[in-house]
């Protein structure tokens, strides 16, 4: 078969778009922290460079211990079970007394240059193969990271090779380890795609053969699927639109939501927490209407219509935190 038709081209196209167009930097698997599950070579320098006070004192107290006092208390609060990856980098870690930051989202001004600097000095990366445990050798066909921190994974298959995104879902099912840190729920990736070159598929968190996946897809027309791209595969809007810098920056900053709810089981109250990852078409109205009230002023009502059939109400507040949300 012609490689111009090969999973591995398909990856590198997506890398390609990402690094060329999508502002990203392209990250090395060999500087991949398999036991922290971070790359320090990243995440370090950007502390450094956004934060030269708090790491003069720290390495004042440390000494030559200071990057692993770092990043051991940075992984310890990562791994915590009441706090986690989108808690970290929205609000930042405590080390000997200090806020550390580990990213800075977009500033609802732009008037002032520092915090426009601060979130200009993010560093995301994508990297292709990466191996992620100390307790193997298996490898992800793409990890996005945030200044060295991974947040998304991506399993692609391409149809010519008679695999679609079926076959990465049977693959994040059956060949992903659930307890593995990169998929630990909460932990560090927040959300896992199962891509090919028609169709898009996602989830928040990996249960082995339980593991549920929900359609990412724009649909075509009045139909399934994704329409025709006379320019590229059509699932490029993936990459192109939604994993592209800003918006990905945005949906980590503003969309992406640690639902708390409680269930019975057996007479008892027991916690029962779910990461909510916002499917296209949630992403797409939020944004569009967030975007007409900017230019048509507050106390505008919005329609939007399920595809279950419902609708629901909204109206345009404070545009800085719009409060719009979608029923299942």
């Amino acid at each position: 078969m012609s490689k111009i038709y090969t999973e591995a081209t398909f990856e590198a196209a997506i890398e390609h778009s990402l690094v060329t167009e999508g502002g990203y930097n392209q990250g090395d698997p060999n500087n991949f922290d398999r036991e922290r599950c971070l790359d320090p070579t990243v995440l370090i320098p950007f502390i450094k460079e956004t934060q030269p006070a708090e790491w003069e004192y720290l390495t004042n107290l440390r000494k030559g211990r200071t990057e692993e006092t770092l990043l051991d208390d940075l992984s310890l609060v990562l791994n915590s079970e009441h706090e986690g990856c989108l808690t970290v980098l929205r609000h930042g870690f405590k080390c000997f007394g200090k806020l550390f930051r580990v990213a800075y989202f977009a500033p609802a001004s732009s008037m002032n240059p520092e915090t426009k600097r601060l979130y200009e000095a993010n560093r995301l990366t994508v990297t292709r193969q990466l191996q992620y445990s100390e307790k193997h050798n298996k490898t992800l066909d793409l990890v996005l990271s945030l200044n060295g921190i991974p947040v998304a994974t991506a399993e692609l298959k391409n149809p010519m090779t008679g695999q679609t995104w079926r076959n990465a879902v049977h693959q994040y099912k059956n060949d992903r380890d659930q307890n593995d840190l990169i998929f630990r729920f909460k932990k560090r990736a927040l959300v896992h795609f199962a891509v090919d070159t028609d169709e898009v598929r996602m989830t928040t968190r990996l249960s082995g053969g339980n593991t549920h996946f929900l359609l990412f897809n724009k649909g075509n027309g009045t139909g399934a699927g994704n329409p025709e791209n006379p320019i590229g595969y059509k699932t490029a809007y993936l990459w192109e639109q939604v994993l592209e810098r800003d918006s990905f920056m945005d949906i980590l900053a503003r969309f992406v939501h640690l639902q708390v709810g409680e269930k019975r089981v057996g007479g008892k109250k027991t916690r029962k927490e779910e990461m909510i990852f916002p499917r296209y078409h949630q992403l797409d109205s939020v944004r569009k209407m967030v975007l007409d009230a900017r230019q048509a002023g507050t106390g505008n009502n919005y329609l939007v219509q399920h595809s279950a059939g419902r609708t629901q109400k909204y109206r345009a507040c404070a545009i800085k935190h719009p409060r719009i949300r979608f029923g299942c």
